[in-house]
């Protein structure tokens, strides 16, 4: 089981204000709802088993992209579907923007991935998510628009954290 990271612990405080500061001051996008979305996101993964919340009908997690695509498409649940697009859309989005030099292990030769563009696949994905009734809907839609801006946007926020300004003592509590 993981355990979010609450709003006010202070990780997630300082992604806000890295989000924020590189979202509106580098790429111009004044937005609170996609930059709280994103910062969220990046908060959601700290805990690593929050990277593969879903499951297979035997209860097996999922890793690949090709296999959590299936299962949302299996799903007669509507409220399951959407979920599970939205995570292939933030999984893609995470991968694209803040790691992208893992994207070639992850889409490895023998992988079902191997043939995915992750942000394509990302792009299909977040609009997928953002036809289904919801709060999220707007945003979701302009992660689908804005993919690529945004990945670019994550990997300045990685490098923001790297130069580690206000990240001492940042530990979860377990």
């Amino acid at each position: 089981m993981t355990r979010d990271v609450s709003d006010r612990h202070p990780l997630h405080r300082m992604f806000r204000g890295i989000t924020e500061n590189t979202f509106q001051g580098e790429l111009g996008i004044a937005d609170p709802h996609l930059v709280g979305y994103v910062a969220g996101l990046l908060a959601r993964f700290v805990p690593s088993q929050a990277m593969y919340p879903i499951a297979d009908g035997q209860g097996r997690r999922l890793t690949e992209v090709v296999g959590m695509i299936a299962e949302a498409e299996s799903s007669s649940d509507e409220e399951r579907r959407r979920e599970c697009h939205r995570h292939v859309g933030d999984f893609t989005l995470f991968w694209s923007g803040v790691y992208p030099e893992a994207l070639p292990k992850l889409r490895r030769a023998l992988a079902v991935d191997h043939l995915i563009d992750f942000q394509e696949q990302g792009k299909r994905s977040y609009y997928l998510a953002s036809t289904y009734e919801g709060d999220q809907a707007p945003v979701l839609r302009r992660l689908s628009v804005e993919f690529e801006l945004c990945a670019f946007g994550l990997s300045r926020v990685r490098r923001e954290w790297e130069r580690g300004e206000g990240a001492e003592g940042l530990i979860l509590e377990a």
